[in-house]
């Protein structure tokens, strides 16, 4: 077996992405064809990237190399919820290298992102791998893929000892690690790991192409950028909300049913999350602030609606690692249903190598801004402080 953790390619094909682009991507062409936006990278733990940037521009030049295979095709042929007209499309997708900009802005590495929606939205996911994987090659060229593998089993020994037989049982987990990892064959190699030992049910990964070439369930609905589009997409601002949800309830009919809560805080989530779009869901994701407190306020809104919380399930997928994951699982399970997404602790926890925090988010849509107010402070984003402060003003969030 090859242990080196770098490969010839960064990114394996257009596959070797997250399920929620793609799923956003079909409602973007069927919804939103024509619409603009802007997007920029954020490195939120402050690194200097400047050192790589020639090296990131190589290889964000080999995206436009990448086309759909036939077998990657019949892939997603197979997927219930892609429609033919939008794989035609996909079929016919390259990334467009005229619609990303990279330099250096303020002594800090920028990348952005400015075209039609639905022709950069695919960038974001190899983008931040990308950035992730050259770092590590210059940081750490010594790691092996089987440093990472051996950690990943010292983890499972530490959750059995931890937990009991009907606690692995229960225990759903799925890998979330693609926009960080360490570099794709630590990737590969872990959910391979996941897949054969995890000691509770593995279910499956957002990455596309191991979903495919390991016999896996892709898993995924939205990210932020669907619900922060709306805000500038023409229904009135407080109505937002409802418009994303609306319209991906008619998009998908009742699949792809877990939606996202924090793009203007829990909060202001569940005051739209009505009765309508609460039995139409089959549950939450959890992204920011105390997954406890968010947990009780979820539990306790569809109790108010009338809905049994034992029939709706939270996904969390927040900065977990296993100890993190134990601990809510513990707390919740008898009340609802969890499953549990992990990104970073899964593809790049590998001794000795401090994983970075990066992001792209999208910041303008048809020329106006957008803003996401997390459930976390550090992680609300907008660059115009005024269109934050009228967003909060609209949705009552302090």
């Amino acid at each position: 077996m090859i242990d080196s953790p770098f490969a010839d390619r960064l990114v394996q094909n257009l596959l070797d992405t997250d399920l929620y682009k793609l799923s956003m991507m079909q409602a973007v062409l069927h919804n939103y064809p024509n619409v603009e936006v802007e997007w920029e990278f954020r490195c939120r733990n402050g690194e200097d990237l400047r050192p790589y940037l020639s090296e990131i521009r190589v290889q964000l030049e080999r995206l436009s190399d990448l086309a759909l295979a036939d077998d990657e095709m019949a892939f997603l042929e197979s997927i219930s919820f892609m429609k033919p007209d939008f794989l035609r499309f996909l079929r016919l997708f390259r990334f467009n290298l005229r619609y990303i900009q990279t330099g250096v802005e303020d002594d800090q590495l920028f990348i952005r992102l400015r075209g039609p929606w639905l022709h950069v939205i695919l960038f974001e996911v190899p983008l931040l791998a990308t950035v992730s994987e050259v770092r590590n090659r210059y940081l750490h060229p010594g790691v092996r893929v089987s440093d990472a593998v051996d950690h990943l089993h010292s983890k499972f020994d530490w959750l059995r000892r931890q937990a009991t037989s009907d606690e692995l049982a229960g225990l759903q987990l799925a890998d979330f690690g693609t926009r960080r990892r360490f570099s794709y064959p630590v990737q590969e190699a872990v959910v391979k790991t996941l897949k054969q030992d995890f000691p509770g049910r593995f279910v499956g990964t957002s990455n596309m192409h191991l979903a495919r070439i390991l016999d896996l369930k892709p898993l995924g609905t939205m990210a932020h950028e669907w619900v922060m589009a709306h805000q500038q997409l023409g229904p009135r601002l407080i109505d937002s909300q409802i418009a994303a949800l609306d319209c991906w309830v008619r998009e998908y009919r009742g699949l792809l049913g877990i939606a996202l809560t924090d793009t203007i805080t829990m909060d202001a989530f569940l005051r739209d999350f009505d009765l309508y779009f609460a039995k139409l869901f089959d549950g939450l994701r959890h992204d920011s602030g105390d997954p406890l407190l968010w947990a009780e306020k979820a539990i306790a809104h569809y109790r108010r609606l009338g809905i049994e919380p034992l029939s709706k399930t939270l996904v969390f997928s927040d900065s977990l690692d296993l100890k993190k994951m134990l601990g809510i699982y513990r707390a919740l399970h008898e009340r609802i249903n969890v499953s549990f997404g992990i990104g970073t602790s899964l593809t790049c926890d590998i001794p000795g190598v401090r994983p970075m925090s990066v992001v792209m988010k999208m910041t303008d849509c048809n020329g106006e801004p957008v803003a996401k107010i997390s459930d976390e402070a550090a992680k609300t984003q907008c660059r115009d402080e005024n269109f934050v402060s009228y967003l909060r003003h609209v949705f009552k969030v302090v």
